[in-house]
Formats: structure tokens, sequence, C-alpha cells
């Protein structure tokens, strides 16, 4: 832990500096160790803030922890600095994935149990109540859109409401992808006029796995590979769950979403340190 602590900060030191990020200079606690906090959290202590400023501040890598409320405020201060770090990573990523191989699926997050919806007030809408095929149950949240690498190391990653469908998702994706690169999914992700778009102007093959009735059947060793890279991608968002606790505690909206991000980057992060 304590190597991962420094490499972390080290990180967010750099990155900060290299954007010329500007600071005040009364402010006791920096950016760099705002998120240093953050990550530790989403890595060691399922996103619990508390239990990562506590352990921070008593073995002295941060003495000057600020108090609770006021790590909260300048969390969501710097909230848009978290996606440098993620787009960062991501292109090392594609870097790293020579073969151009990717795979897409989404991942469902619970803000609650279904027998409490009418009782949440960090969504209020049915939208938010979706269904997870691989297990046959209802959740009320929100899912997380995955593109990642053959590696399984993420890419492209974006949120939406729980009773988005997967199929929708095909059209918020970013596609920043090299030519020639090669997108497989499962069978949720049947779209053929969005699959020959990518083929004439990018260049990128999308493969979802095929339905019985699928008017574009493919051949069984296309089948084979699909299902072999299919795991992957579960694996990916297996890591992801890892790091979740039981339930996610937060008051709004774009607090929970904001430490569901900060567990997807701190996935990608961790892969990173692991090199």
């Amino acid at each position: 832990m304590d190597d991962k602590i420094i490499a972390i900060f080290c990180l967010c030191d750099d990155l900060l500096k290299a954007m010329h990020h500007p600071e005040d200079r009364q402010c006791q606690m920096n950016d760099a160790e705002i998120m240093t906090t953050a990550f530790i959290a989403a890595l060691f202590f399922g996103g619990n803030h508390e239990s990562a400023r506590t352990l921070l501040k008593q073995y002295g890598y941060i003495p000057h922890m600020v108090s609770k409320s006021r790590f909260n405020r300048r969390l969501h201060r710097v909230k848009e600095i978290f996606l440098v770090v993620f787009n960062l990573l991501a292109q090392t990523w594609k870097t790293l994935n020579t073969e151009a191989i990717y795979v897409i699926d989404s991942l469902p997050i619970a803000v609650c149990d279904n027998i409490r919806i009418r009782r949440s007030k960090i969504y209020s809408t049915e939208d938010f109540r979706g269904y997870q095929a691989s297990k046959k149950r209802y959740f009320y949240g929100v899912k997380i859109h995955l593109m990642v690498t053959r590696e399984g190391q993420p890419v492209e990653c974006f949120l939406t409401p729980g009773g988005f469908g997967d199929v929708d998702a095909l059209k918020y994706y970013a596609y920043a992808l090299p030519d020639g690169a090669i997108i497989y999914a499962d069978k949720a992700y049947n779209d053929y006029e969005i699959e020959d778009f990518l083929k004439e102007v990018d260049h990128i093959a999308l493969l979802p796995m095929r339905k019985k009735n699928s008017k574009r059947a493919l051949p069984p060793e296309v089948s084979f590979v699909q299902h072999y890279y299919r795991k992957i991608v579960e694996t990916a968002g297996s890591l992801i769950a890892q790091l979740l606790p039981k339930s996610i505690h937060a008051v709004t909206s774009q607090g929970f979403e904001l430490k569901v991000a900060l567990f997807v980057i701190a996935s990608s992060l961790n892969g990173y340190l692991n090199l």
C-alpha cells in the first residue's frame, strides 16, 4: 500500500503541474493530495473517504488533512481532472493494445434495493430501474458502459440510467480507435445501421453476437472468438466490482456518480501501477 500511495500522489502531482493547475498559496492541502485521498478510498476502502482520510493523516502521508465537509467540496471542485486521468490512462492502454481488439459491455450499479425505491432520495424516476439479464433480477441505479482492451483495461466509459438500453448506448461511444480496430459485443448490441456506419466511415468492425433470427449470421469461427473475448469484459467488470462496497454511500446523485466513476478510474490506475 505504501508504494501505491506514493506513486498515486506523484502521478497526480506531476499531472497538475503539467496542466499548470492554479492553487491557492494559503491552501494547506493541495489538489494532488485531494485526488490521492479519493483514489486510496476507492482502491482500499470501498469508497469510504473518511477511512482514507484517517489513514493518510494518522500515518503522516497527508498531515494537514482538511475536514470532511471541506474535503467533499474540494473533491467536487476537481472532478473534471479525474476525466483527464482516465483519458491519459486510456491512451496508454490503446498504445499497448497493438492488435486493436476491444470489447464493450455494461455493468449495473445499484443505488438501493428494489424494496427501497420509493424512499430513494438520490434518484426518483423509473428511468433508473433496469434489468440485469445475467442474474435475472431488477436493480435501481445506473449502468457503467465500458469499452476495454483485450487485456481488460478500460479505454472508454460513461454512465446512463439503469433502464437505458445497451443498444442505444452504441450512439454515445466516441470510437476514438485506430483504423482496422475490431469491437466484440454480446447480443444486446445488434444495430446494423451503426455497424455499417462504423465500417464505412471509421473503418472499425463492430461484431456483436448474433441472435437466432439474425439476417447477418456469422461463421462458427467468429462466434468462437466472440465468446472468448466476452469473458475479458466480464473479468474487467469483476475487477471493478471487487472495489465496490455492498452499498455506495452518497447524499446526492452527483456524489454517487462521482464515486462510481472513481471506482472505474481507480481500477485502471491500479492496472497501470501493476505493470
